[in-house]
């Protein structure tokens, strides 16, 4: 009986910090741009199970989102727990893009200004012309847009333009982005944006970039695999802990 309470105390703990890191990804992006009010969405799957997410219930402006918010909902539609509404657009793209994808956590979307920018590009390749570029290198797929997502065939459509890549670039749209973890897809929606927007600034002087050779380029990304930790401590973990310090002293109650 002690171990079966203690099992049930560690899944509370995983959802409760679940949650507060799903927040602060909320939050996060308002403070860098990404967000679009209370529009776009984040999810992420509830530790211990393959079959239901997160989401915030549509309404809550994402400066406001906070961890006991969150609703969870069924790979069917059914919310599990939570109060207020799920947006069509959100379940529709994120229950296929969990369900084909087994091994990605957390989806992230958002229509951040320079991602989408680079979507709008007849040409919307990242190009390899800069060292967040090359973090990116085989990465990113591309997907047409074909108007709102109003069913689940468009997030299964979605889904299959995604594959077994990290990156979804929506043409016309905006960008997916997925990861193991929070942490994890924070951090590629962070340095995706970066990347996008060095690009759409050198684009606008009008000059040809310069585009990395590529012996340099495969040598960079050997030696982004090799430099994920610093002294066995992984460097992904160690950006998403310390925006969220940034967040407590500006925003403590994200984690209420």
């Amino acid at each position: 009986m002690a171990d079966l309470a203690g099992f049930g105390q560690m899944a509370q703990q995983a959802e409760r910090q679940a949650r507060i890191d799903l927040a602060a990804a909320h939050r996060l992006a308002v403070h860098f741009g990404y967000h679009e009010g209370i529009d776009n969405h984040f999810t992420l799957l509830v530790p211990g199970y393959a079959d239901r997410f997160l989401l915030a219930p549509f309404g809550l402006h994402w400066s406001e989102v906070r961890a006991r918010d969150f609703l969870i909902v069924d790979f069917a539609g059914n919310v599990l727990s939570g109060e207020g509404p799920v947006e069509d657009t959100a379940f529709h793209i994120h229950a296929p893009l969990h369900a084909a994808r087994p091994d990605v956590r957390c989806v992230l979307h958002t229509h951040m200004p320079y991602a989408t920018a680079l979507s709008m590009l007849e040409d919307p390749a990242l190009l390899m012309a800069s060292q967040n570029a090359i973090g990116f290198d085989g990465l990113v797929a591309l997907c047409d847009y074909a108007g709102f997502a109003l069913d689940s065939g468009e997030g299964a459509r979605m889904a299959r333009a995604l594959g077994s890549k990290t990156v979804l670039l929506l043409r016309n749209h905006g960008v997916v982005v997925t990861g193991t973890s929070v942490a994890d897809a924070f951090n590629t929606l962070y340095f995706f944006e970066r990347a996008a927007m060095i690009q759409i600034l050198a684009g606008s002087s009008g000059q040809a970039l310069r585009i990395v050779p590529e012996p340099v380029l495969r040598r960079t990304a050997e030696q982004y695999a090799a430099s994920a930790k610093v002294e066995g401590l992984d460097r992904i973990e160690l950006h998403f802990a310390a925006l969220k310090r940034m967040l407590g002293r500006q925003e403590p109650d994200y984690a209420d």
